[in-house]
């Protein structure tokens, strides 16, 4: 889903091998940072070397798309779906709009180029991208998106890349993660801290854009709460379900869902409930009044645990669903969807430090907790 956030990092090729149609690479993340009042976190790659272009990397987009400047015709054109052929477009195959959240959307045209990829062995593919501009809103410091799902203009179904892991490190910590690719897309050849688990990647009769996966329960540490599985399961006709989402900072269930979760962690956390919150964070605690800046380090709760189909269950220390976005405040890092969509995301909040696989080719979704800055 393309969450329009701030930038977590910074991604530079270290290496990249051409296999046949397949492609094998390693990308490094650096230089984490955040919006300022914590609610909007996202990672991103630098491309181009004469005008570098930070992409969010995002799992839940389609599409290769940077800013650019149009000429006026042809952005009056985009936004209507029949841009004419212009300079400023060349080699165009259409337009796109696309919606990022609630206060950013942008416009513009669709083209192709030769990108060139590697330090150490150069490889040239011709692919498709956008390039448009903003009609409404802010990229908050990026240039475009770049889409990581299973439809045809993304980066990973272009380069016909059967799979693909990560592994992000927790945003306060400012230290690499990697974004590896194909054959070096492998859970087994790194250290993990529990064992790696696999449930099954689910097709969407309808939607085709993201990565659904078979969630059914939710845990408080032992304690399975009463969330009906038919509120979290995919419906016939393709809505509800559950998506993995790099693009957003926060988990989001339904309705059902977050209020059982809501109510479970009222029951266990000993601090007085904040009479303000903060933005995407629905439920915030005060913290203790502590010299130390890390007062949340002090909060002792239980791992919130999601059940998957099959028996996988991702378990979440507190750092993966808990937040301190503002000083003094302790927030549940999990809202609840509001859209109508019924469907539930799991964030890039959830994936720090988990070493998480998505396997195109055979439709499984693989994760095991890691220490990702050691990889």
């Amino acid at each position: 889903m393309m969450l329009c956030t701030e930038l977590k990092s910074n991604l530079v090729f270290e290496h990249i091998i051409s296999h046949s149609r397949n492609v094998s690479a390693a990308l490094v993340v650096r230089t984490p940072s955040r919006r300022t009042d914590g609610s909007d976190q996202g990672h991103s790659l630098t491309v181009g070397i004469v005008q570098p272009r930070k992409l969010i990397v995002d799992t839940g987009s389609d599409l290769i798309w940077t800013q650019c400047k149009l000429s006026s015709s042809t952005a009056a054109a985009a936004r209507h779906g029949s841009p004419p052929l212009s300079r400023t477009a060349p080699a165009r195959t259409g337009a796109f709009t696309r919606t990022c959240t609630a206060s950013a959307a942008a416009v513009g045209v669709l083209a192709s180029e030769t990108f060139t990829f590697g330090a150490r062995r150069a490889v040239s593919l011709r692919l498709g991208f956008g390039c448009g501009a903003l009609s409404a809103g802010s990229l908050i410091g990026a240039t475009g998106i770049l889409g990581l799902s299973p439809e045809s203009l993304s980066l990973i179904t272009q380069l016909k890349i059967q799979r693909f892991s990560y592994c992000l490190t927790p945003f306060a910590d400012k230290k690499t993660s990697p974004l590896l690719f194909g054959a070096m897309a492998d859970l087994s050849r790194h250290k993990t801290t529990r064992p790696i688990q696999t449930t099954a990647i689910v097709s969407n009769p309808v939607e085709t854009v993201y990565y659904y996966v078979p969630l059914v329960g939710i845990s408080l540490g032992h304690k399975r709460l009463a969330v009906p599985a038919a509120s979290l399961a995919m419906r016939p006709d393709g809505g509800g379900g559950t998506i993995v989402d790099s693009g957003s900072t926060v988990a989001y269930l339904v309705e059902a869902a977050f209020e059982a979760v809501k109510e479970a962690v009222m029951d266990v956390v000993r601090l007085p409930v904040a009479n303000r919150t903060v933005e995407d964070y629905e439920l915030c605690f005060v913290l203790p009044r502590r010299t130390a800046a890390a007062a949340m380090e002090a909060v002792q709760v239980p791992p919130l645990v999601l059940h998957f189909d099959g028996g996988a269950a991702m378990v979440l220390p507190r750092d993966n669903y808990f937040q301190e976005p503002r000083a003094g405040l302790m927030c549940l890092a999990v809202g609840k969807t509001t859209d109508g969509s019924g469907v539930s995301i799991i964030g890039n909040v959830q994936q720090q430090n988990m070493h998480v696989l998505f396997d195109v080719q055979h439709h499984k979704f693989s994760f095991a907790p890691t220490q990702c800055d050691q990889i």
